[in-house]
């Protein structure tokens, strides 16, 4: 399980760690589900694994995520 920060509208795509935290910058919204979809690309690439094996457990529309990989 990861604890993840999203940060939306961001003007790129990036993954920093920090304090313990995932912090994932996203380039898209936070409308309709956009920048959650966006983020689990984000992972997949960071972590390679496929998208379907990940997952947010905690979070959904919040800026604080807890993420479970499978």
């Amino acid at each position: 399980m990861l604890n993840v920060k999203v940060i939306p509208n961001s003007k790129k795509a990036q993954v920093l760690m920090e304090k313990g935290v995932l912090k994932v910058h996203v380039n898209a919204p936070a409308v309709d589900g956009k920048a959650n979809k966006i983020l689990i690309d984000i992972l997949s690439d960071f972590l390679k694994v496929k998208k379907n094996r990940i997952r947010i457990l905690k979070g959904e529309k919040s800026r604080l995520k807890q993420i479970e990989i499978i």
